[in-house]
């Protein structure tokens, strides 16, 4: 079963729909008049997927996601080195703050871990979870605002890259080369 997972978890949280990323320009057209939620949900949805797309492939937070509780605090398991400074982003970016925007991003994460869990095969191994991810990540990575600088929190500049946002025949081309090799 092939499903979006960005589009699934906005809209099983009831979040608006998010916008694609601007290649050249590396920002989202968002309109000025639409709430700080709908800043909030472009930041913290596609934060969240790349945050769990990094942590999915080491061994170690594959296992733990497979035999996650949803009530773990995903936040600090994908963020634990910087936590703080990701909601702190997120929150500058939103222009939200307080603990609210921990508690939102925590239930998108959550969202994903079910959502991800529901679609993956009985008895998945964590090599169906890689590349579960693998074939998300392309789809994901053109919603991330570049001003969140996802890949230097994660400590990987390659999904900061503006190649991420570009779609048409020779960029799918080329991601999906990419991917091909993450699979391995």
């Amino acid at each position: 079963m092939s499903i979006n997972l960005l589009e699934t978890i906005q809209k099983n949280l009831g979040y608006p729909s998010l916008q694609k990323i601007d290649p050249n320009t590396q920002e989202v057209v968002m309109n000025e008049k639409k709430p700080d939620e709908d800043k909030f949900s472009q930041s913290a949805i596609p934060a969240v997927l790349t945050a769990f797309y990094k942590y999915v492939h080491s061994d170690t937070g594959a296992t733990k996601f497979l035999e996650a509780d949803l009530h773990t605090h995903w936040l600090s398991e994908i963020f634990p080195d910087n936590k703080k400074k990701v909601v702190e982003t997120i929150s500058s970016y939103s222009q939200q703050s307080g603990e609210d925007p921990v508690n939102k991003i925590n239930s998108i994460a959550s969202e994903v871990v079910k959502v991800v869990n529901e679609n993956l095969p009985t008895g998945a191994t964590i090599k169906d979870l890689k590349i579960f991810f693998n074939g998300q990540r392309n789809t994901f990575l053109l919603y991330l605002p570049a001003a969140l600088n996802m890949g230097e929190l994660l400590n990987d500049d390659t999904l900061d890259d503006n190649t991420n946002k570009m779609e048409g025949p020779i960029s799918s081309l080329m991601h999906n080369i990419g991917t091909a090799f993450d699979n391995r």
